[in-house]
């Protein structure tokens, strides 16, 4: 099982994302717990993910999220800006499963 942890301002934008990206891991056969939250609940979260992407709103506590990411063995990545905006769950699925090993 995969655990995927998306990470917007409040946990709410990205929600609609992780019901796209839920449906194409089905789609796919991949097995994946897919979660959104804020950016102050990250913390209390990223012991449970194999990887974090943050949304475009948050990119700028990239640098901070990485260095505690690393910390963990957890990749940290931004979400694609363009998949972002068109909610391509595929996408952005494949960026999530490229970074776990």
């Amino acid at each position: 099982m995969k655990h995927i942890l998306l990470c917007c301002a409040a946990g709410m934008s990205t929600s609609l994302l992780v019901t796209k990206m839920e449906t194409a891991a089905k789609t796919q056969g991949v097995e994946a717990e897919i979660w959104a939250v804020g950016a102050s609940e990250v913390d209390r979260h990223l012991d449970r993910a194999d990887v974090l992407l943050i949304g475009p709103q948050v990119r700028y506590l990239l640098p901070q999220l990485k260095k505690k990411g690393e910390t963990k063995g957890i990749k940290v990545e931004a979400i694609n800006t363009v998949h972002y905006g068109m909610c391509n769950g595929p996408e952005v699925l494949k960026h999530a499963l490229s970074l776990i090993p």
